[in-house]
């Protein structure tokens, strides 16, 4: 026969391990814990208190009864006759019977009773201590006689001349004092029982919610979660800003710290508290979302967008570094005018050489070449003048460039004669791309300046740009003046020259860059910029030699 087998022990009934290893469920396991130990914490203590309250409460009572009964005239005269058992023992009861106490015990002084609950302890000496109450003193304690343990009180019975005749004991027992807390005690356990069932109620609705919220996810899910979730914001090189309905910031990753300067702990911390330009901050808490909208910060160019969280949960900040693109279109559109400008002079050559073929054609041979010498003086005339005083090469092509524009719009380009900057004296440090954005960004402005001031003054357009290397305590600084004859700027908005946005042009075609990046690339290079006024706007700029101090800290003046 074939052996049958074994049938298999059955299974214990465990809880899903998804509940016991979820944060929720260990957490209702660690609340419930808590919550029946605090519960029956509490109980015990209510319970010894209360109890302590018990006992004292006995205690208060049976010494009132003590004196009472000591004071009484009746003992006193009982206790001078001739048989004071028979008039006591009725009394004594009747006043145990009235009072609740559990024995009152009347005897002499030596501790033979008078009185006693039970008669035939009556003549028997009394178990206790009558030391302090045969010196007059009332005392209490707690003793065991012959009702069992009990809270007794000693007092004793003076005379007339205050001697001690006689002694006074009143007791409740132990016992009694328990019925007594009897009551009480049940309706604690009661209130702990509900207390424990609500707590438990509570805890596990709570729970079920964080269960939800947590997607049933572990503690250590959880936590791989997170450093997932802090990896991929701190590595993305967009910068990325959380605000919560307050405004304040609720997370920043490292790009947009770098993008936007920021420093320290910024967790909590409020927008319009970070220092950011008012531009960006003003844009950020606008109430419509941001597409692509290009902003200035201390030092860089940044693309900003911005999105709500939910219904109006707070507000996602993402930032783009615009910097190096805005550099380079900068550079473009110098390099896309000096191509204009070299198409003018090339168009205007052709010009100037036709005029001198067709006076040779016509015999007029001197005339020819006094035209063409003093074509060619003129053209020479500012090239030699450049590159004379402004050796630095990068100087000198964008003057010679910016003069070429600036003549093809009908303005004259002049450099002043104490303009002197040699071969080498700037630092390493100080960027060309920078060198070409203040200046460059200050001569178009005030070529655009003068030639809206031909609409206002009959007198010719004109720029003039001084450039040189100031000697000073720190190392030397270069010195770029450019002074233009159109209308100013108006006092009242030279603390918004250079605010982003900010603009004169009325065609619609400025886009209020250029001063706010002259101002961005004169700070980033630890230099400063002035507006002044003379026959029309005066913007000069001092960029120091030595080194690239950044200062974070103030706007230009």
């Amino acid at each position: 026969m074939s052996e049958r087998p074994a049938p298999a022990p059955p299974r214990r009934r465990r809880l899903p391990r998804r509940l016991v290893r979820s944060l929720a469920g260990q957490l209702f396991v660690v609340q419930v814990v808590i919550v029946a130990a605090v519960v029956a914490g509490g109980a015990v203590l209510a319970y010894l208190f209360t109890a302590d309250r018990t006992e004292g409460a006995a205690r208060r009572e049976v010494t009132a009864v003590a004196h009472a009964v000591a004071d009484a005239p009746t003992v006193r005269e009982a206790v001078a006759g001739p048989d004071p058992t028979a008039v006591l023992q009725p009394y004594a009861e009747r006043v145990r019977a009235g009072s609740g106490v559990s024995f009152i015990t009347v005897m002499d002084t030596t501790g033979l009773r008078w009185t006693h609950p039970r008669p035939e302890e009556i003549g028997r000496r009394y178990l206790g201590h009558i030391d302090r109450a045969l010196a007059g003193q009332t005392a209490s304690e707690t003793y065991t006689g012959t009702l069992g343990p009990s809270v007794r009180v000693v007092t004793p019975v003076l005379d007339g001349q205050g001697r001690v005749v006689a002694l006074v004991s009143v007791g409740i027992t132990l016992d009694s004092i328990s019925e007594q807390l009897s009551g009480p005690l049940l309706a604690l356990v009661a209130v702990a029982v509900a207390a424990l069932a609500l707590g438990g109620l509570g805890t596990y609705l709570a729970n079920s919610r964080l269960r939800r919220h947590t997607h049933g996810m572990g503690p250590d899910e959880l936590s791989h979660l997170y450093e997932y979730h802090q990896a991929t914001l701190h590595s993305v090189r967009e910068g990325l800003v959380l605000l919560d309905r307050d405004h304040a910031v609720v997370l920043c990753n490292d790009a947009a710290r770098e993008l936007l300067g920021l420093e320290g702990e910024l967790n909590g911390r409020p927008l319009g508290s970070l220092g950011l330009p008012e531009a960006l901050t003003a844009a950020v808490l606008g109430a419509g979302a941001v597409r692509d909208e290009v902003h200035l910060t201390a030092e860089r160019v940044v693309v900003l967008n911005t999105s709500t969280i939910g219904t109006g949960l707070g507000r996602v900040v993402t930032l783009r570094d615009h910097t190096e693109l805005q550099s380079l279109s900068g550079e473009l559109d110098s390099v896309r005018g000096f191509t204009e400008a070299l198409g003018a002079q090339a168009h205007e050559a052709a010009n100037r050489l036709h005029a001198v073929v067709s006076l040779i054609e016509l015999g007029r041979h001197e005339q020819a070449v006094e035209f063409a010498t003093a074509e060619l003086e003129l053209a020479q005339q500012l090239t030699d003048r450049v590159v004379a005083a402004v050796a630095e090469p990068v100087l000198a092509a964008l003057l010679l460039g910016k003069a070429a524009q600036a003549a093809e719009r009908g303005v004259e380009l002049t450099l002043t004669e104490d303009s002197r900057i040699d071969d080498g004296v700037l630092p390493p440090g100080l960027s060309p791309r920078d060198l070409i954005t203040v200046l460059g960004n200050l001569i178009d402005n005030a070529v655009d300046a003068a030639v809206a001031g031909t609409a206002h003054s009959p007198q010719p357009p004109e720029v003039t740009v001084t450039a040189r290397v100031e000697p000073d305590a720190s190392g030397g600084s270069l010195f770029l003046r450019v002074a233009d004859t159109g209308a100013g700027i108006d006092p009242q908005a030279v603390r918004d020259v250079f605010r982003r946005g900010w603009s004169t042009k009325q065609d619609g075609h400025g886009h209020g860059l250029g001063l706010a990046l002259v101002a961005q690339a004169a700070r980033r290079n630890g230099g400063t910029v002035e507006v002044g006024r003379e026959r029309g706007a005066v913007l000069t700029v001092r960029l120091p030699l030595a080194g690239r101090a950044r200062e974070r800290a103030g706007a230009p003046a």
